[in-house]
């Protein structure tokens, strides 16, 4: 292709050196035409003008066709000169593309001469089996003879004899593998989860509350009980009828109190009394009237810290009712730990889990936010909370994924989402976390007693103790009853039972002890 375009090249310029040539002789032609065309002069007469013009015009014509000519020629030179270019370029990107075939097939053939000995290699190795498989039935064989000889034993017999040698010996080996792949796997997992968990909780911090049914108001004096109390009871009567609360009125110097389960009449009980103290107006109309400016009040503050808190975390479109709902929480409380700010830790925790694993933060933190919405009507309505609160999301059009993670934070049923085992998590954190809580001494006792109780029911088990908090049980195990493979497969049975029948928070950590010891004396 090369040549041909170069003889292209000069087939264009002998054709412009022709067509100049020929320009040229058509020019003299003319100007000789004109010359014997042009009529003798008269002796005396000077030479004529019209054929001075005609030979102008005749070499500015030459000069315009030389000049044309010599424009052709630098236009096909400049055209040739990129062709050549052109074809150069192509050359140096054909030559790249055969330096890049040739390491593609170098290449393929290193990866075939790797299969190559992989496929050789395969062999070796099944020929090796074959002769470990052929070496092991002969040792069977030979041993089962021997046996058969020393203890006359039948063939049926020492087989059985083998099998439960062979089977004994792989237990252990198969316990001991399970173990290392455990602990392998576990190691690996927690290193990041911890990761993601610590970083979550060192983002956040909250506070606690005692959880409380009683409301203290301090009086100015102790006249001030007289005139809460009434002629014959009847402003504590009408203050009782109107709140919903009971009032203990007792001999506590400068204090009234006022007791009651639900959070939002205690509080608006509370307000209104302290309003009517200030006033100093106490009878039955004015107390049914400050009631009522007072639950209006509280309201308020119910609908603004709902709104704010979902203005928080960037939730524009919740239904109305779950708005109120999540601001009634701020007057909740569970184990010492307010209600609506265990909610909000829980979301932000839930979104910053979300946020590591790459998945919906504001759905998360959505479902985390309403986890516990149950609690803010679990006294008036039948039920568990979550079960209340998923009731509760799934009548307000709920995506499916915020019900089953308000369903599920208790795992009273399966997690169907990786945003209901996030909230459970977020939950775990939020609740186990160093005096997060309290929990009765009753309750804390019994839980106890109900680990210990678990480990020593196991046969082989000596002792068992619960110590950190019940974070973790100690067990003792009977050395010549148990085996190394045994005490790990033993710790696996008590922790999966922990699982199954105990309710606490974070994690129980089960360690399984089995000492051996000689003991001799002297004497």
């Amino acid at each position: 292709m090369l040549y041909a375009i170069q003889a292209a090249i000069d087939a264009t310029t002998f054709l412009v050196a022709v067509i100049t040539a020929a320009c040229a002789g058509v020019a003299g032609f003319v100007v000789s035409r004109l010359l014997r065309s042009r009529p003798a002069p008269a002796p005396a007469a000077p030479a004529a003008a019209p054929d001075e013009a005609a030979l102008k015009a005749a070499r500015e014509a030459e000069a315009r066709v030389r000049e044309e000519l010599r424009a052709a020629r630098e236009a096909l030179e400049a055209e040739g000169r990129e062709l050549r270019r052109e074809i150069s370029e192509q050359q140096k990107r054909l030559s790249k593309r055969e330096d890049a075939l040739d390491a593609k097939l170098a290449l393929l053939d290193k990866k075939e001469q790797d299969v190559e000995k992989a496929q050789r290699r395969a062999l070796e190795l099944q020929h090796e089996a074959e002769k470990a498989k052929a070496e092991l039935n002969r040792l069977i064989q030979a041993q089962t003879e021997e046996l058969q000889k020393v203890a006359r034993f039948s063939r049926e017999e020492a087989r059985a004899e083998v099998l439960k040698r062979i089977e004994e010996e792989m237990r252990v080996e198969t316990a001991e593998i399970i173990r290392r792949s455990v602990e392998r796997a576990k190691a690996e997992a927690d290193e990041k989860a911890r990761a993601v968990v610590l970083d979550s909780i060192h983002r956040l911090a909250s506070d606690f509350v005692a959880e409380s049914v009683v409301s203290t108001i301090d009086l100015p004096s102790d006249e001030m009980k007289g005139r809460i109390i009434g002629r014959e009871g009847r402003n504590i009567r009408a203050f009782e009828k109107a709140t919903g609360v009971d009032v203990v009125v007792d001999d506590t110097p400068g204090v009234v109190v006022v007791s009651g389960f639900d959070p939002v009449r205690r509080e608006v009980a509370r307000l209104a009394m302290e309003k009517l103290v200030q006033d100093g107006r106490i009878h039955p109309a004015r107390i049914e009237d400050i009631v009522k400016k007072t639950e209006a009040e509280v309201q308020k503050d119910i609908d603004e810290t709902g709104r704010k808190i979902l203005q928080e975390f960037g939730i524009h479109n919740m239904n109305g009712k779950l708005v109120r709902l999540v601001g009634r929480l701020k007057y909740r409380t569970s184990y010492g730990q307010n209600c609506l700010e265990h909610s909000t830790e829980v979301g932000h925790l839930a979104s910053l889990l979300a946020e590591e694993l790459r998945l919906d933060t504001v759905l998360a933190a959505r479902a985390g936010l309403l986890h516990d919405i149950g609690k803010a009507v679990d006294h008036e309505v039948e039920g568990t909370h979550p079960a209340i609160g998923a009731d509760l999301a799934k009548r307000s059009d709920e995506r499916p994924e915020v019900v089953n993670a308000i369903e599920a934070h208790h795992e009273d049923v399966p997690a169907q989402s990786l945003y209901a085992t996030m909230v459970q998590i977020a939950d775990a954190i939020s609740a186990a976390r160093p005096g997060a809580r309290r929990e009765s001494l009753e309750k804390y006792v019994k839980r106890l007693e109900k680990l210990e109780a678990i480990a020593t029911a196991h046969k082989g088990v000596e002792k068992a103790y619960a110590i950190q908090a019940g974070r973790e049980i100690r067990v003792i195990a009977k050395p010549e009853d148990l085996d190394e493979a045994q005490c790990a497969e033993l710790a696996r049975a008590i922790a999966k039972q922990v699982e199954q029948e105990l309710n606490y928070p974070g994690e129980v950590k089960v360690t399984l002890i089995r000492e051996t010891r000689f003991v001799e004396y002297a004497r």
